[in-house]
C-alpha cells in the first residue's frame, strides 16, 4: 500500500483505541442481552465490513485504511469480548478451562493460520474484493455456527 512502517503502526495504534472501547460495551452488551445475540450482530457486521475492504484499501487515502482498519479492530473487540464467557460456558465444570482453551487456540490455528495464504492466493487470483470474500464467508461460517448453539448467559455454571 506504499505506507512506512511508523505510519502504519500509528494508523493501528489509532485504530486499536476502537477495539478498546469495543470490548467492554459488547462484554456489558453480552451479559444483558446474551451471548449469542452480540456475537450474531458481530457476525453480520463483519459479513458485511468484507465488501469494504477493496474500496476503503485502495482508495488512495490514508483516512480509508484507517477507517478499514477502525471498523475491523471495532468488530474484533466486539467478537472477542463475549466470547470469553462464552467459551467456558460451554463446557462442564470437570472440562470448563480444557475445553474453553483447547475449542479457542485449535480454532485461532486451523482459522488463521491459512488465512494469509488464501488471502495472498486471492488477491493474486482476483485483488482484495475476492479478499473481503472470503472475510465475509468465514464471518458467515461463524454466525451459522453461533445460531447452532444454545445461549449460555444465564446457564447455572
Amino acid at each position: 500500500m506504499g505506507y512506512t512502517r511508523e505510519t502504519f503502526l500509528g494508523l493501528l495504534c489509532f485504530a486499536v483505541l476502537f477495539m478498546a472501547a469495543a470490548t467492554p460495551l459488547a462484554a456489558l452488551a453480552s451479559d444483558r442481552f446474551g451471548r449469542k445475540p452480540v456475537l450474531i450482530a458481530s457476525g453480520v457486521l463483519a459479513i458485511l465490513s468484507g465488501f469494504t475492504m477493496e474500496p476503503l484499501l485502495t482508495h488512495g487515502s490514508t483516512w480509508a485504511v484507517a477507517l478499514f482498519l477502525c471498523i475491523e479492530l471495532f468488530l474484533m473487540g466486539i467478537t472477542f469480548a463475549p466470547m470469553g464467557a462464552l467459551l467456558p460456558e460451554l463446557f462442564p465444570t470437570q472440562v470448563r478451562y480444557t475445553g474453553a482453551s483447547a475449542a479457542y487456540n485449535l480454532g485461532g490455528i486451523v482459522g488463521a493460520s491459512v488465512a494469509p495464504f488464501f488471502a495472498q492466493k486471492l488477491v493474486a487470483m482476483g485483488g482484495l474484493s475476492w479478499v473481503g470474500g472470503y472475510v465475509s464467508a468465514a464471518a458467515l461460517i461463524s454466525v451459522l455456527a453461533v445460531l447452532s448453539l444454545k445461549e449460555t448467559r444465564d446457564r447455572e455454571l
